[in-house]
């Protein structure tokens, strides 16, 4: 066996060595659960979800496109699925008929947000991009590429907590909101290394 094939075809090591689609999978519950919490504020919160936001979904689609390989160990994508489908469902169903008004207004962008798309979505494809380059470039099953989609997972996922604890938590008692500026640029760094990590996952 040459260097090259070792390289390129060690053993596969999954990030906190879950099956492999299950962080896939667990992002895409994050993305679309923050949705579930925003149509189920109370009406005394004025909130709209980031436009940062409305970009992620793109990602909850990637978790379940792409390729899945059961017979080696990968989770099943199915139950996932149906979990972020029938939670989904059930959700607006409720809001629906308790609050139908809501469903309108909490799932619109904020038109005064939408000169930040062009940022947003270059840091999507970008990150996207990126995450599937490296692996090409180092080998999908190289030891370096592996550890490297890891840590790319691990900031990922922190930063798909904080902004939840951030946008819920502490948000809403701050005295001086963050600027529009600052915001922007946050939402850009939170879309960046998810999306590189779901980059990692497409070869």
């Amino acid at each position: 066996m040459s260097t090259a094939d070792t390289f390129y075809e060690g053993d596969a090591r999954h990030p906190f060595g879950l099956p492999q689609g299950a962080v896939r999978s667990f992002f895409a519950l994050l993305i679309t659960s923050y949705f579930w919490v925003v149509l189920l504020m109370p009406e005394t919160v004025a909130f709209v979800p980031p436009l940062g936001h409305f970009v992620l979904l793109a990602l909850v689609l990637a978790a379940f496109v792409g390729r899945h390989h059961p017979e080696r160990g990968e989770v099943r994508a199915l139950p996932w699925l149906l979990l972020i489908l029938g939670g989904t469902a059930a959700v607006v169903a409720f809001v629906y008929m308790k609050y139908p008004d809501r469903l309108q207004y909490r799932l619109t962008p904020n038109p005064q947000e939408l000169n930040q798309l062009p940022l947003l979505m270059g840091m999507l494809f970008g990150g996207y991009a990126f995450g599937a380059i490296l692996g090409l470039v180092m080998g999908p099953r190289s030891n370096p590429f592996q550890t490297l989609r890891a840590w790319i997972g691990v900031l990922a996922g922190l930063l798909l907590v904080a902004e939840t604890v951030f946008q819920f938590a502490v948000r809403p008692g701050l005295s001086n909101p963050p600027s529009a500026e600052a915001l922007r640029i946050w939402e850009a760094i939170l879309i960046g290394p998810v999306a590189a990590y779901f980059g990692t996952r497409a070869v």
